[in-house]
């Protein structure tokens, strides 16, 4: 059986010499919350039962004694699809693991597949089946049953051998440096933990906006995310997409016709009304950076031409599709503006490697492509 660990000092003693590399997942909540709630973390230093840990984090101290752990950079953690296990490992413990080695990345840079699940990756590179039928449990519960306790077992089992196979395809590829810079992004992510500093554009009815109607969705969205952050509330509680998009767009004359929009939808934050009234009347001081949802069609014309010549690039390179570049991340380079430095031309995920196989290809692109794109890349 997995070894259940519920006491620091059990935990403390059972990962004092650790091998170089770990197996990790975790389990959370994240139902009725802005944070993920950890339930259990899985740690893993074989494949065999006795090699796997089965943590209790709820317990007091066992977090604060996993943290030097997830932070020793000798020690390589090899997850799947860690993103949000990312963000409650840093929540819980204070601290985001490195380095990683993710997966679900290694995956999709071999050209298994873009955003392939854990099992199936099991049954596919190791040719084993795995169990389903705990996905949506409530991992807060305890005691754990044998089932949960099985499943979460599986989830770390097998990742020394993925970690084999798929680091041996990556070498052969010469894609190493391509997997380590992902994994870097990713943690380098978690731990900034910014927020999107333009999330209107990530609404599609924002398009549909006047640009001071879209100032105000900047608004109502930014104070949104800190006020979620801050009562560790899901967003979509404190304030919906449909009605942020209709306080932005109405025009409202004063505290009174807001009061009266809020009362005609049910879940509306009307205790909330006069700090919203103050966020809809407060311009915020870089709202007029912000880039307007690009929509017409001389905007799907030219994210039309960069998506193509990053299928054929894709194709070349065998990569699934989207790996190379997202339509967000093509969107993002068009709306870069003339004076934006590399960085800001070329975002994160589109920097380094990603950069150097796209930019021949879509350079003269974004230089006949108008609005907002710049010929400088």
């Amino acid at each position: 059986m997995p070894l259940w660990i519920n006491s620091p000092a059990d935990l403390a003693s059972r990962i004092a010499q650790c091998p170089s590399r770990i197996g990790l997942d975790t389990e959370f909540v994240r139902e009725r919350t802005y944070w993920p709630q950890l339930a259990l973390v899985q740690i893993s230093f074989g494949d065999g039962d006795d090699d796997i840990l089965l943590i209790d984090p709820l317990i007091p101290g066992i977090t604060a004694t996993l943290a030097p752990l997830l932070s020793d950079t000798s020690i390589l953690k090899i997850t799947h699809s860690p993103g949000e296990d990312l963000v409650a490992l840093k929540h819980a413990c204070g601290v985001v693991p490195r380095p990683l080695f993710d997966t679900q990345t290694a995956a999709a840079l071999t050209g298994i597949a873009a955003g392939i699940g854990y099992q199936r990756l099991v049954q596919d590179v190791l040719g084993i089946a795995l169990a389903k039928g705990e996905t949506r449990s409530d991992w807060l519960r305890r005691p754990l049953t044998p089932s949960q306790l099985d499943y979460a077992a599986d989830d770390v089992r097998h990742l020394f051998a993925l970690h084999d196979k798929l680091t041996a395809s990556l070498q052969q590829l010469g894609r190493g440096e391509w997997q380590e810079e992902d994994c870097t992004r990713m943690v380098d992510n978690a731990e900034r933990d910014e927020a999107d500093r333009w999330p209107h554009l990530a609404l599609r009815a924002a398009q549909f906006l006047d640009t001071p109607a879209q100032h105000r969705l900047l608004r109502l969205l930014r104070w949104r995310d800190v006020y979620a952050r801050e009562t560790d509330r899901p967003r979509n509680w404190i304030l919906d997409n449909e009605l942020a998009t209709q306080l932005a767009r109405d025009s409202l004359p004063d505290r009174e016709a807001l009061q009266r929009l809020l009362d005609a939808h049910p879940k509306a934050p009307r205790k909330l009304a006069d700090l919203l009234w103050n966020i809809l009347q407060t311009p915020l001081a870089d709202e007029g950076e912000a880039p307007p949802p690009r929509g017409d069609d001389r905007d799907k014309q030219a994210l039309r031409r960069l998506q193509d010549a990053t299928a054929a690039r894709s194709a070349e390179l065998g990569l699934p599709d989207g790996v190379l570049a997202s339509r967000r991340w093509l969107e993002r380079l068009l709306e870069a503006s003339p004076l934006d430095d590399d960085t800001r031309r070329w975002p994160g995920p589109l920097s380094g490697w990603r950069r150097a196989q796209l930019e021949p290809s879509l350079a003269p692109l974004l230089a006949t492509a108008g609005g907002n794109a710049s010929a400088s890349v």
